[in-house]
């Protein structure tokens, strides 16, 4: 055998093998945001693909969620959007009642609305 026969299998196994691999990975992946989407239930706090954290209201349609993002604020998300669960720990529920404690006091300003007809 020469060294032109060898060359082509070892390129194919070199090429086929990750490729299989990542495949593998991927669908492994896919499967475990599948079950992770279909395993919601209403009181879970979880966080969206756009980073929206919330506290899951209704889990009882089959494509959709809802979630409650603040006291008496509930958005219908598709169960997809969801990236995962997140755990609250002790130390956020501490700082959550001390902010809510605290006077909050806005100094925000309003700008004057853009006149587009206004001649220069």
């Amino acid at each position: 055998m020469d060294l032109g026969s060898l060359m082509f299998p070892l390129l194919l196994v070199l090429l086929a093998v990750p490729l299989f691999l990542s495949a593998r990975k991927q669908k492994r992946a896919m499967a475990e945001q599948q079950s992770l989407q279909s395993s919601l239930t209403v009181g879970d706090k979880v966080m969206t693909t756009s980073g929206l954290y919330g506290t899951v209201a209704d889990a009882s349609h089959d494509t959709t969620i809802d979630i409650e993002i603040s006291e008496g604020v509930v958005t219908r998300w598709l169960r997809a959007a969801i990236r995962e669960k997140v755990a609250e720990t002790d130390e956020a529920v501490v700082e959550d009642k001390a902010d809510e404690d605290e006077e909050q006091v806005t100094t925000a300003q309003v700008a004057e609305p853009l006149d587009h007809n206004a001649k220069k």
